[in-house]
């Protein structure tokens, strides 16, 4: 690894030695160091408020190096970031987007005198994970990792700027959400919190995604020879607007639909958006959710429920 992006170096450094590390360091070798750093060794490193400060400041004055600029394009607003150790301030930063221009605003104090449209909550080791494309800015939120007070697209699109070092493309996609991935986010996930996250602007991506990909879950064994349809109505938008799908299986295969078509359907289910959310993803059980009155089902519920055996629902890791 280059001298100059030897993490190593931290361990010792004073807040000049640290500041003029991280100013100069190659982007894509310190994105690799870090990447390359366990979670314990990297907290011991920003552990030091020497280096913590430095790493901070350093990181985000550079971010027009780390980002995608056609991302950055799409960006306006300011977006202040709080970072907090077991529930305690120890940075405050803000971000303004205006026109592809990227600017850092500080004050000294922790406070940001800006007109603010979101704000992130989160650990110093979480946003040095997130800059580095190292973890998923949806899933986080998800699971209640990073807290969104505010415009939560404009959030999700700060956390999808970054890029592969060495190429220009995103390291990771906060709207691209594999339903394991999901699974796994969900496992610890507050309900009050689950809740929130889905009514916030975050809701149609995280719908439209379980959806798209839910027939790739399907077992084609125990679906062979299956034919139904059963729809889905969607509560809770803050819109007040019911989302509809439509998800058909047929010897073997599923096919969603969004909307509602008119179609003769076998059933429908109408719950709330975070419950459909958890069922789909394993963490609620469909029988138990019809008797407990969170899944209300219309028409053969025997065929809703006969959907959940045919859907080979992910294990969360």
């Amino acid at each position: 690894m280059d001298q100059g992006t030897d993490l190593e170096a931290l361990h010792t450094a004073d807040e000049a030695e640290a500041a003029a590390f991280f100013a100069d360091a190659d982007p894509e070798a310190l994105v690799a160091a870090i990447a390359a750093t366990s979670d314990d060794d990297l907290l011991g490193l920003i552990g030091r408020e020497e280096v913590r400060s430095a790493a901070i400041a350093g990181i985000l004055h550079r971010l027009h190096e780390y980002a995608v600029p056609e991302r950055v394009a799409r960006l306006h607003g300011t977006v202040r970031i709080d970072l907090e150790r077991r529930g305690r301030l120890l940075e405050r930063h803000a971000l303004r987007f205006t026109r592809g221009e990227l600017e850092v605003l500080d004050d000294p104090h922790g406070e940001v005198g800006a007109e603010i449209d979101v704000v992130l909550r989160t650990s110093v080791l979480r946003f040095v994970r997130l800059v580095s494309g190292e973890r998923n800015a949806g899933l986080e939120y998800l699971s209640g990792k990073l807290d969104i007070e505010g415009d939560a697209e404009l959030a999700l699109a700060v956390g999808g700027i970054f890029r592969v070092p060495g190429h220009q493309e995103v390291a990771v996609d906060p709207t691209a959400l594999d339903p394991v991935d999901v699974a796994t986010a969900l496992r610890h996930t507050p309900h009050d919190h689950l809740k929130r996250v889905m009514t916030s602007g975050f809701r149609p991506v995280v719908l439209g995604e379980i959806f798209r990909r839910l027939p790739e879950f399907v077992d084609p064994v125990r679906a062979r020879g299956v034919d139904l349809a059963v729809g889905f109505r969607l509560l809770g938008n803050p819109t007040g607007e019911i989302e509809r799908y439509v998800v058909r299986v047929h010897d073997g295969a599923a096919t969603v639909t969004s909307g509602d078509e008119g179609e003769e359907r076998d059933a429908t289910v109408t719950c709330e958006a975070h419950d459909y959310l958890r069922l789909a993803t394993g963490h609620l059980n469909p029988l138990a959710g019809v008797l407990k009155g969170q899944l209300k089902v219309k028409g053969d519920r025997a065929k809703a429920l006969k959907l959940a055996s045919v859907i080979d629902i992910p294990e969360p890791r």
